[in-house]
């Protein structure tokens, strides 16, 4: 056979190949393609790169609280009110606030408390408590700040058990700053609360801590919120129970300053679809499942990491759709026509992503 026979028919050959997997590709690809070039991942840019940290030093700032120092190379400097993310040895993803010295540019300070499993708990606390020592080696993400300390010449601060990780920072700023502050610190008891006699000190001229021990006092009066001038922030971080019930006394149209770390409620409502353009299908999410369930069963090779709207790793662009967002990631830009699948839901019948 002539060579140049040779050669045009293996050409034909590749030719109709491709647009074989071209036909193909149109209703179903042969691999998971990602919806965007440069997803919001937490992996490999910006301030989310990973990075190895070794725990040096471990502490017990309260009863059933664990404080780790994590020494590393060139961390990024932080602000009050920033957190990471720890990698644990499981794979588990945690998000814990920085409670530490901005100004040291060598180590991170997180608190974590111990939470059972049947107290709310998913796990990664008690890894901590068990498994983090000194002298272990952990991967961390981070830092990133959804809630910053905004400029201002007073400060109203609650609190609540480990919700004060965040605060702390916050508090010294302030006082360096030469603000006018006042904090409502609440516990389950005095020896539960971490940092309770540094804030103690650090309030004492002019009564600005109010500190607020269920097993003495019961449960904090909220009522002053009421009164606060609209200018001045009300920063509160703790358990849902007591953010929710500072959100009841702001004065009305005045919203207070949240950190929640909390596990976002991805059920609830009802069932929709999603389609997936590029891969022609459509699938249900039931009103008991996530997006990030439903759809991973036809694209396997999807990134997901916190699955609780913190990390954003499985951020997908939407097409078509009313998104129901319940991440605590994503601007106000960045949620305009994409979403975090693992918590945030369908606000109508049908989402169309770019998958």
């Amino acid at each position: 056979m002539p060579r140049f026979t040779t050669v045009a028919l293996v050409a034909g050959a590749a030719l109709l190949v491709r647009r074989a997997v071209r036909s193909r590709m149109t209703t179903a690809p042969l691999w998971p393609m990602p919806a965007l070039d440069e997803p919001v991942s937490g992996y490999g840019r910006g301030s989310t790169v990973p990075r190895k940290a070794l725990v040096t030093s471990r502490g017990a700032p309260a009863d059933g609280v664990v404080e780790l120092r994590l020494e590393g190379r060139a961390l990024p400097a932080w602000q009050p009110g920033a957190h990471i993310d720890l990698v644990l040895p499981s794979g588990l993803v945690r998000q814990y606030s920085l409670c530490g010295d901005p100004a040291d540019p060598t180590a991170y300070t997180v608190a974590t408390r111990l939470i059972e499993t049947g107290q709310g708990g998913r796990g990664g606390s008690r890894e901590v408590h068990e498994q983090l020592h000194e002298g272990v080696e952990i991967e961390i993400r981070g830092p990133r700040n959804r809630f910053p300390l905004v400029d201002s010449p007073a400060y109203v601060f609650v609190a609540g058990g480990i919700g004060i990780t965040p605060v702390l920072p916050m508090l010294r700023a302030a006082e360096a700053a030469g603000a006018d502050w006042r904090l409502v610190y609440c516990g389950r008891s005095r020896a539960t609360m971490p940092y309770l006699a540094e804030i103690e000190a650090l309030g004492r001229p002019g009564g600005r801590v109010t500190v607020v021990a269920e097993d003495e006092s019961g449960r904090p009066d909220l009522g002053f919120l009421a009164d606060v001038p609209a200018w001045t922030p009300v920063y509160c971080c703790g358990p849902d129970g007591l953010m929710d019930a500072v959100t009841e006394a702001m004065p009305e149209g005045v919203a207070p300053r949240m950190e929640r770390f909390s596990a976002a409620a991805t059920t609830g409502g009802t069932a929709f679809e999603v389609e997936l353009r590029r891969s022609g299908r459509t699938v249900r999410v039931a009103a008991d499942q996530s997006v990030l369930a439903a759809v991973h069963e036809e694209v396997p090779g999807l990134m997901y990491s916190c699955r609780q709207g913190f990390c954003g790793t499985c951020r997908q662009r939407v097409l078509e759709g009313e998104i129901d967002h319940r991440d605590e990631l994503l601007t106000d830009a960045e949620r305009d026509g994409s979403m975090l699948i693992c918590v945030s839901r369908c606000a109508g019948k049908r989402l169309v992503l770019d998958l």
